[in-house]
């Protein structure tokens, strides 16, 4: 017998098929129908906002709003979410010139005019003024309690009404994307991403946590010096369909969507694996190593000291950040990274320093495409094929190795008779 499994790569997918024995599961993120259409749930979570009033209740003619939204890393429906802000803004009185998106990049690269029609839309796109972050152009708001000095993108701290929209999920070490994180670090100046994203080695510091997390109390305080007034949070499948929404105060809201989650990706796992194998899930969450690097987070905490986890991830982007590149192609060994961080933190190499962190303990086979495929990685050995990848990996823990398969590892946290469940 055979265990049949698909894995999302970039836009497609490999068909598989896979031992029996040893095999305890294929894990999915337990997704529910949403039962509606997905407008129609963004209307209601509009009607019926979280800790606030509605949005069209907040706003006064004349006003000066920004919208901050995610950018082409991140799965979030932008072509959903923007037209019903946009309505409801007019009906208040708002005009189309008066109101400005703002794509979020932290510190990825600008997306280009194309980019920016396709993620928001042509609608949008035509309507109102729609651009990127520039970390060049910052005011300082203060500093927070962690001496994280507070520097927010001009035209986001000048607006009247500031509105945060983003897609929940998982997060390595902020706990959950979304809410006060379409702000820091996604409008941030890269010393405010830098200070905040410095506490991401503190034990408390991991996904599904926010009480206690210092990088997610951090970047909460640093966005409440700047304000924002409303949110539009969603969950999406993998499919990038809006599955559940909330809205209106940017910390209620955020967290109902968090503990909904929390509920639905969280899945139990019976025993530690000897092998996991973990697609990202496919574009965009495969789009680079930087963001693929997040499933590989997700599942390394169920696999055994010796173990070994396949990545499959496209990657046709390569690194996704130089700084990044640099540290993966030192040449170093995974414990001179992990001191290298301890001694200076440094963004790009932060993401590094996680990977060898868990090469530490397991061994790490990435299936990736031509931009990296012949790149010697510290702490990762690289495969261009699938199979021959998975046949090393039972090679290295044994033909009878108790194993799992993840295809949306970016959305699933498996973890050892954790909540949840297999689908």
């Amino acid at each position: 017998m055979a265990a049949k499994i698909t894995l999302p790569y970039g836009g497609g997918c490999y068909s598989l098929s896979l031992p029996e024995v040893g095999h305890v599961g294929t894990f999915l993120p337990m997704r529910q129908e949403a039962g509606i259409p997905e407008r129609e749930m963004v209307q209601e979570a509009l009607d019926h906002p979280i800790g606030s009033a509605r949005l069209e209740h907040l706003v006064a003619p004349g006003q000066r709003v920004a919208i901050i939204t995610s950018d082409a890393t991140r799965p979030c429906p932008n072509s959903v979410l923007l037209p019903p802000l946009l309505e409801r803004l007019n009906a208040a009185g708002i005009k189309d010139e008066e109101i400005t998106v703002v794509i979020a990049l932290g510190l990825h690269r600008p997306m280009t005019r194309a980019e920016l029609a396709h993620s928001v839309g042509d609608e949008v796109f035509h309507r109102v003024s729609v651009i990127n972050h520039d970390i060049h152009d910052v005011v300082s708001v203060g500093r927070t309690q962690r001496g994280t000095p507070v520097e927010i993108f001009r035209p986001v701290v000048e607006a009247d009404v500031r509105i945060c929209v983003g897609n929940v999920e998982f997060h390595y070490f902020a706990g959950y994307s979304g809410g006060a994180k379409a702000i820091v670090p996604g409008v941030a100046a890269p010393i405010t991403i830098r200070h905040n994203h410095s506490h991401m080695i503190e034990d408390e510091a991991m996904a599904a946590r926010l009480e206690g997390n210092p990088v997610r109390e951090d970047l909460e305080e640093a966005v409440s010096m700047v304000g924002v007034d409303f949110v539009l949070n969603v969950i999406v499948d993998e499919q990038h369909r809006v599955i559940d929404a909330a809205a209106g105060d940017i910390t209620e809201a955020h967290r109902t969507l968090c503990r909904r989650l929390q509920k639905a990706g969280t899945v139990s796992i019976p025993r530690p694996l000897d092998l996991a194998i973990v697609s990202a899930g496919g574009d965009p969450k495969d789009i680079n190593l930087y963001q693929a690097q997040k499933a590989l987070d997700n599942c390394a905490g169920v696999v055994r000291q010796g173990g070994v986890i396949v990545l499959v991830a496209e990657c046709k982007e390569g690194y996704g950040n130089d700084t990044f590149r640099q540290w993966m192609t030192s040449g170093k060994k995974p414990m001179q990274l992990l001191e290298c961080i301890r001694q200076e933190f440094v963004l790009g190499g932060h993401k590094a320093a996680a990977i060898a962190k868990i090469a530490g303990s397991v061994k790490i086979l990435l299936v990736t495409s031509e931009q990296l495929g012949h790149e010697q990685l510290v702490g990762i050995d690289v495969y261009r094929d699938v199979e021959v990848a998975i046949r090393e990996g039972f090679r290295l823990v044994g033909q009878d190795a108790v194993y799992a398969v993840f295809p949306y590892g970016a959305s699933t946290l498996p973890q050892i008779g954790g909540l949840g469940g297999e689908n």
